[in-house]
Parts: structure tokens; sequence; C-alpha cells
């Protein structure tokens, strides 16, 4: 299990990329329509401005019941470990077991 804290802090870069999605989003379009160099630095320093946790890129997918950053299906949202633990226990509708 993941420490809590770094559930919570994920949850809080969730959060603070939501609020700043749009701005960021409107920011990177006026960069697209704006001919002149000086104008797109201007724009790109303003692009800087909001805080970094605010970047989708830092986002990191965690498993749902566990948190693990690692190894994550996105179609389930489980890490590898407990899909496979869950399928072996018929909990996966669907999903069948690989044995060779």
């Amino acid at each position: 299990m993941a420490k809590k804290s770094l559930i919570q802090r994920e949850k809080k870069r969730q959060k603070l990329e939501q609020k700043y999605h749009l701005i960021r989003r409107s920011l990177k379009n006026e960069i697209r329509k704006v001919e002149s160099l000086s104008d797109k630095l201007e724009i790109h320093g303003k692009l800087q401005s909001p805080p970094r946790n605010s970047a989708p890129t830092r986002l990191r997918r965690r498993c749902f019941s566990t948190g693990r950053p690692r190894a994550n299906y996105r179609y389930f949202g489980l890490s590898g470990y407990i899909l496979r633990e869950m399928v072996h226990a018929c909990l996966l509708p669907g999903a069948t077991r690989s044995s060779w």
C-alpha cells in the first residue's frame, strides 16, 4: 500500500490540474494563433506562471485499491499484481487467466 501522504499529494495535483486546465489550453491556443516571436515569448512567460504541479505531465496514475504507481492497466485502474489476483479469484467478468 502506498503512503497516505503520496496519495494525498497526487489528489492535490489533480485538483490543481483541473483548476488551471482552461487557462493552459487558452494560452496554448493563443501561441498557435500569434505570428510574431516576441508575442509568443510573452505568452509563453504567462504559461509558466501557474504552479508547476498544475501541469498534466506531473500526474501519475495509481492503482485504485493499493495506490501503487507502477504497472497500471488503464482499462481496469488496477496494478498488474492486484489485477492478476482478482482474475484468479474470478472477480473480473470476462477476464481469462493465462497459464502455461
